[in-house]
């Protein structure tokens, strides 16, 4: 992207929690309110992305928000949870990694390179944490989603359950080596 754009690492505050609940809620709304009840998105919104919920994420030292700016317009984020067990069969020995649990770009912003830059920057901060791999859960249903992350090299290693309201969804597990 040719633009002025920003991504850096969200600060560890109240306001920062207070702008990631507005803007995580908006563009989860805005990615999946017409293939959900509003009822469930309700349930959903609401257990995931008050402030205070934020402000907990924030302050957990295995969590990472990278936000993305447009001048001064937060445009999109992704959360990174280190240390992560997503997929990992208990049997085998866990190897270190980054799960990519939420990359969420604004509507207005969907195909101008905005989500390859955070997803850059996310396969980077990896790489900075000393992961061996990176993972992600996508649900089955979101091909857009599915297509970007095969450009990115993942591969679907196992299936997970995602429950939005009462609705439960299957989600596939991708992971990707470094």
């Amino acid at each position: 992207m040719s633009f002025p754009l920003r991504i850096q690492v969200a600060k560890r505050t109240a306001a920062t929690a207070a702008q990631l609940a507005e803007i995580g809620r908006r563009m989860f709304h805005d990615t999946y309110a017409d293939q959900n009840s509003p009822e469930d998105m309700a349930a959903y919104e609401a257990a995931t992305f008050g402030p205070e919920i934020q402000l907990a994420e924030l302050q957990d030292p295995d969590i990472v928000f990278l936000v993305a700016y447009m001048v001064q317009e937060a445009v999109g984020y992704a959360k990174l949870k280190l240390h992560s067990t997503l997929g990992l069969d208990p049997a085998k020995t866990p190897e270190d990694r980054l799960e990519i649990e939420r990359l969420y770009v604004a509507e207005d912003w969907i195909g101008t390179g905005l989500g390859a830059a955070l997803m850059r920057r996310a396969i980077e901060e990896a790489r900075q944490q000393g992961s061996r791999a990176v993972v992600l859960g996508v649900w089955e249903k979101n091909e857009r989603a599915r297509t970007f992350y095969q450009r990115f090299g993942f591969k679907q290693i196992g299936e997970h359950t995602f429950t939005i309201g009462s609705d439960v969804q299957n989600d596939l597990i991708l992971r990707k080596g470094l």
